[in-house]
């Protein structure tokens, strides 16, 4: 599967290059700012299901949103079970 583009609410994640999802890669995104498009934080999920993240200072509601969205993507898509970094 390609990685897919998200819509996180006030933000979207923003697929990085990935060559499709296997056992030995991972999706990564950025974080953008819906009306900017600014990038403010980073998510990855690995193959066995851990989600990890950062966020510029401040942008913590980014990164929570974000991490959720990828979640949900993860379980729903994927069926993975996911679990935190």
């Amino acid at each position: 599967m390609e990685p897919v583009e998200i819509n996180a609410g006030n933000w979207y994640l923003l697929a990085e290059d990935s060559d499709g999802w296997d056992a030995d890669s991972r999706y990564r995104w950025s974080v953008r700012e819906a009306t900017t498009a600014d990038a403010v934080a980073e998510v990855t999920l690995m193959p066995d299901g851990t989600v990890s993240g950062s966020a510029r200072d401040g942008e913590d509601a980014a990164l929570t949103a974000a991490r959720r969205a990828v979640r949900g993507f993860a379980e729903a898509a994927l069926g993975l079970t996911v679990r935190d970094a």
